[in-house]
């Protein structure tokens, strides 16, 4: 034999297999050579002290025979490898410290260089598909046992807390591989030893390693290189770094870094946000479910869902769960989650549709979220309002004796469909007494919610507000205000118009400039439009039109920063019809004032954001109206009517024109006040005009009533809305 020729390695042979035998057997090894390594000194001192407990637990006989045969190729006991193969053994036992300090003793960086051209020797001729290998400076087994070695000292460090430390220990490693493979590892790289299964635990690990270490910005980083770089992970690896990636990005509040540019090619998508990144990678794990490449997770669809949620994207989301197969979700649930995301994304006809199906006597038609989400949807629609009674009370009969909070929801939806309803109805009588119910829903939902949801106090403060009890919509909206903690507007605005349809104007004001103190410049809109309302009330018509400027200024800001952003249309849109109705606003300052040029002016300006809009034609018939034009109001006033025909106040000034042309009989003239009624129960001059129209027919009485109506409207009449 070869051995037979070279006394001293045939020597280091027989003290190998003496070490393999004693990893074993369990035996104390003896060993009488003067220059033994630190290595095996540790080894027998740890064996000797540790001997009763190592004879009931078993190293891994495959990691020795791959130790051995690393150390049969290179024909020696090389001191890092004797180390790594010691540690190993250690950490198997359970002995993280003792591991730990073997571990230290490898001079990692002394051999850096060697595994490098070993890898990057192995990879060149893993390409040429030849058996015949260059010589390399390692063993492939010494260099997957070293890097395991590196692997086990940072899960040591990791178990000892000292995470920073272990994040740096893995890191050695992908440095090591990426710097000797830039282009990625070829297929089957390291299948015959350990190698690709150490690497792929340090890819996975290092992300976890740097958030234990409180350290997200090189998380991200980490978490990037590992799905960036070919790693040659299987697909169940790649998938769930790609879950907890996106799982870190959507809930960790961390600073968005963005992608290193060498990843970045012109054609690519390339995310501006942590949750833009984190859908992305959902989505792709949404295809490989579809595509059957991992199995079905239902946490996925769960995180998109919150995902696309808070960044309005509930049409794409209606889109994955859409392309999802029957196996993976049910045709009921499919149903529900397919009617929230459409009616979140403001189609209500197709989601109630979606809901209809679910209801069906074929599926199911006791499902409680369904009877409730289309209750509230039908709440929504003086068409369907009939319907949502139905679902509601459905659901309240379902529920008996289970949740009280849930049945108090059921309540609450009731309650805005008795609202809607109410609204529709021709009978005073049949009004009233919706009314009344609506309000009975409303006030029982409060108590089994114990007062505390946000939604049902806003609309028990509305629904009293409505059927002007005053004094009752004051007391939950500042229940409201309360709840919330001034953190919404709606809150502040609905007090302010409460206390201004009790001509409260001044307190009103300042209600509205204590939620300008605590609100964002951006937030600032709506509420300036409040305060010059409730100027001009009070008379206060210059400062109402110095509010109108700074309102002109916030806007104009805030337009040119919507302009740049896409993912922003929706809120610049609604600052567009904001500056509309702020131009119309002015605009009726000046008619009222004779200063026709000044409105003109303010026409124009609306007319160049929108030429076909209800209000500016409205608006512009009140000029001519008040300049005596009367037919060239009346045609204003009809091209709003055909643009917008629910649109009230030209319905009544429609009807105004027309009692002063004589050009009509009362007949026509009364349909238009009794349309504007139909639409709004509590229109002050709807009411007045009615009044004068049955005066001049001679019916007293009718007019009397009209009139009794008017005016308790208008002393009780809000400056804006209360819905």
């Amino acid at each position: 034999m070869k051995n037979d020729n070279n006394p001293g390695k045939a020597r280091r042979s027989l003290k190998l297999r003496k070490i393999m035998k004693c990893f074993c057997s369990g035996e104390q090894l003896q060993i009488d050579d003067r220059d033994e390594s630190l290595a095996t000194k540790d080894y027998t001192t740890r064996l000797r002290s540790s001997r009763a407990r190592e004879a009931e637990q078993k190293p891994d006989i495959g990691d020795i025979e791959e130790a051995e045969s690393s150390l049969r190729e290179s024909g020696a006991l090389n001191y890092e490898e004797a180390r790594a193969l010691l540690g190993r053994y250690e950490y198997q036992k359970g002995n993280i410290e003792a591991a730990l300090h073997v571990f230290e003793g490898i001079d990692i960086a002394s051999v850096t260089t060697k595994i490098k051209v070993t890898l990057a020797i192995r990879a060149r001729t893993k390409k040429r598909r030849s058996q015949k290998y260059d010589k390399s400076p390692m063993s492939i087994h010494a260099v997957s046992l070293l890097l395991e070695a590196v692997f086990l000292k940072a899960k040591s460090l990791q178990v000892l807390g000292r995470c920073k430390e272990a994040a740096q220990s893995c890191t050695v490693i992908l440095d090591i591989v990426e710097s000797s493979l830039p282009e990625g590892l070829p297929e089957n790289f390291g299948a015959d030893c350990k190698l690709q299964e150490t690497l792929s635990n340090a890819v996975e690990l290092l992300p976890q390693l740097w958030i234990l270490a409180d350290s997200p910005r090189e998380a991200i980083i980490s978490y990037r290189r590992a799905l960036l770089h070919r790693w040659n992970l299987d697909v169940q690896t790649n998938a769930k770094i790609q879950k907890e990636f996106s799982i870190f990005l959507l809930y960790s509040g961390s600073e968005y870094i963005p992608p290193s540019l060498r990843f970045q090619m012109d054609s690519s998508f390339v995310p501006r946000t942590n949750i833009e990144e984190a859908i992305l990678l959902l989505m792709i794990l949404l295809r490989k479910v579809t595509l059957q490449s991992i199995e079905w997770d239902p946490s996925i669809l769960d995180h998109l869902s919150y995902a696309l949620s808070i960044s309005d994207g509930l049409t794409a989301l209606a889109n994955q769960v859409e392309e999802l197969l029957p196996r993976n979700i049910d045709q009921r649930e499919r149903y529900l989650i397919l009617a929230l995301c459409y009616y979140g994304g403001g189609d209500n006809f197709t989601a109630l549709n979606l809901l209809r199906k679910l209801l069906s006597s074929s599926e199911d038609p006791t499902c409680v979220p369904g009877l409730l989400l289309a209750s509230r949807i039908c709440a929504e629609s003086l068409e369907y309002a009939g319907d949502g009674i139905n679902f509601a009370r459905r659901a309240i009969e379902r529920m008996q004796g289970r949740c009280d909070r849930l049945i108090g929801v059921a309540n609450y939806v009731l309650g805005l469909s008795l609202s809607t309803q109410s609204r529709a109805v021709l009978k005073d009588s049949e009004r009233v007494k919706m009314q009344s119910e609506a309000l009975q829903s409303l006030e029982s939902a409060g108590e089994l919610t114990t007062m505390n949801d946000s939604n049902v106090i806003y609309h028990l403060c509305v629904e009293n507000a409505e059927q002007r009890k005053l004094d009752m919509a004051l007391h939950y909206a500042k229940c409201l205000l309360k709840l919330e903690g001034g953190s919404t507007l709606k809150g502040w605005m609905l007090l302010a118009r409460v206390l201004s349809a009790q001509k409260q104007f001044p307190e009103a004001e300042t209600i509205i400039d204590a939620a300008l103190d605590q609100s964002g410049k951006w937030d600032q809109g709506e509420l300036l439009r409040t305060k010059a309302k409730l100027q001009i009330a009070q008379g206060q018509v210059k400062s109402a039109i110095e509010t109108y400027r700074q309102l002109l200024a916030v806007l104009q800001v805030q337009r040119k920063s919507f302009g740049l952003a896409e993912n922003l249309k929706e809120e610049g849109n609604r600052n567009r019809t904001m500056e509309l109705e702020m131009w119309h606003d002015l605009a009726s300052i000046y008619i009222k004032s004779s200063q026709w040029q000044d409105a003109e002016i303010c026409l124009s300006k609306s007319e160049a954001i929108s030429c076909y809009s209800a209000s500016r034609l409205y608006i512009s018939g009140l000029l001519q109206q008040s300049k005596g034009l009367y037919k060239a109001a009346l045609r204003d006033y009809t091209k709003a009517l055909a643009i917008d025909p629910c649109h009230i106040p030209s319905l009544i000034s429609t009807a105004v024109v027309l009692r002063q042309i004589s050009d009509h009989s009362p007949g026509i003239v009364r349909s238009f006040l009794m349309e504007a009624l139909r639409l709004d129960r509590t229109s002050a001059s709807a009411w007045h005009n009615l009044g004068l129209l049955y005066k001049e027919e001679g019916e007293a009485m009718e007019a009397a009533e009209c009139f009794q109506a008017a005016i308790l409207l208008q002393e009780t009449e809000p400056i804006e809305p209360f819905r």
